[in-house]
């Protein structure tokens, strides 16, 4: 598809808005770059404005993308770049847990933790922000959307396995792997659809295939470097700025470094809800849950054998397993509140107060497992219709 120059009306304030999000990114990806030293203080500063400008520069390649690629696809290369830092930081644990032992726990920490707000935070957070801009009760998702739903079950599904035998292993990187290549196999099939330009994303889709094509990867690519260079920092700054005030490095590693690095996927969906394009913010979302479940979680026994030399299993504790075994059961609650396409104020409310019980109350984490459990039983019976439907579209089956 090719839409002619200059269909959308421009203005000399967009060009401005783009030039100064572009310079906002330098600062961040420099001082990452080089591995400048700056303060705690400074480089929250820095390092956070460079990833909330790299978080719109990704809205807006997403945007010019679905020009030409479906938007599904354009969605989750958002997402896969969007949770670069994220892959970052768990690799880094991940890779001297191999020599050292104690960093196995911030490894999985710092997974659960991020998995565990886009679900928990996330999602609560488009909705509302939707519901106070367009004064409705509830988003209503496009029948599409259920492809992204399917595979987040499938990926559900077979995560309680892990806990169960108490260790992630290199046949689960061939599963989980498999998982999102068939995902991202599904979603490059779908159809293109013309999406409706708002702000600077106006510049790019105004020009000629092959320079918007052209501008269109830079930007996707130069957010993604400056999500890269930046993110470590940003949450090591952060974590370091808590340490100071005597917070629980633990607590740090699973909550306020995931909060970081997640930052940008967060901007993208806040942004496109207060525009109204929810389903799109929650399509964002919904799609790095699914790489983060999947392709995240399966690459952990694979940095973790090369670490070692040699093929090896990461081991879990008992913790650990509780960890993955919370995770498991919010993403089968949150897979089932989005089974009808449909996701509510009081659904919404739910989400945020389970995750906010679990997170201010350690100890009642494996009470507040079990009712999630509990709840994704019950709405998975009521809603039993629809998973029929969700498995076809999943799959790429013709509709009855």
């Amino acid at each position: 598809m090719s839409l002619p120059s200059g269909k959308y009306e421009t203005s000399p304030g967009l060009y401005v808005m783009m030039a100064t999000t572009l310079a906002a990114t330098i600062p961040g990806f420099y001082l990452g770059l080089t591995h400048t030293e700056v303060s705690p203080i400074l480089g929250s500063l820095l390092f956070g404005m460079s990833i909330f400008g790299a978080a719109f520069c990704l809205a807006w390649a997403a945007e010019a993308a679905q020009i030409d690629i479906s938007e599904s696809l354009a969605v989750a290369i958002l997402a896969l770049l969007a949770v670069l830092p994220e892959y970052a930081v768990d690799f880094v644990f991940t890779w001297k847990a191999a020599h050292d032992p104690a960093q196995a726990h911030y490894a999985i920490a710092n997974m659960t933790g991020a998995n565990r707000l886009l679900v928990g935070l996330g999602w609560p957070v488009v909705l509302f922000l939707y519901v106070w801009v367009k004064r409705r009760k509830e988003i209503i998702m496009d029948s599409s959307q259920r492809v992204e739903i399917f595979y987040l079950a499938m990926a559900t599904i077979y995560s309680f396995t892990i806990p169960l035998k108490g260790s992630l292993n290199l046949i689960d990187t061939v599963i989980l792997v498999t998982i999102f290549a068939l995902y991202t196999r599904r979603i490059a099939k779908m159809e293109t659809v013309e999406p409706e330009m708002v702000g600077p994303v106006k510049i790019i889709a105004n020009m000629t295939t092959r320079p918007r094509r052209t501008i269109t990867v830079f930007f996707f690519g130069w957010a993604g470097a400056v999500i890269f260079f930046s993110a470590e920092p940003f949450a090591h700054s952060l974590v370091t700025m808590g340490t100071t005030l005597g917070i629980d490095e633990f607590y740090l590693v699973q909550w306020l470094a995931p909060l970081a690095s997640e930052a940008p996927e967060f901007i993208v969906a806040a942004t496109w809800a207060l525009r109204g394009a929810a389903g799109s913010a929650l399509k964002a979302l919904i799609s790095s849950k699914v790489n983060q479940w999947t392709l995240l979680v399966g690459t952990i026994p694979l940095v973790f054998s090369i670490s070692s030399g040699y093929a090896r299993p990461f081991i879990l504790d008992v913790r650990q397993d509780h960890e993955l075994l919370l995770t498991a059961a919010q993403s089968l609650f949150g897979v089932a509140v989005l089974m009808n396409l449909r996701f509510n104020r009081s659904e919404g409310v739910l989400l945020a107060v389970l995750f906010f019980a679990q997170l201010i109350f350690a100890e009642i984490r494996m009470e507040v497992m079990v009712l999630y459990l509990l709840l994704a039983a019950v709405y998975l019976i009521m809603q039993r219709r629809c998973l029929i439907p969700a498995m076809r579209t999943g799959l790429g089956l013709k509709e009855r």
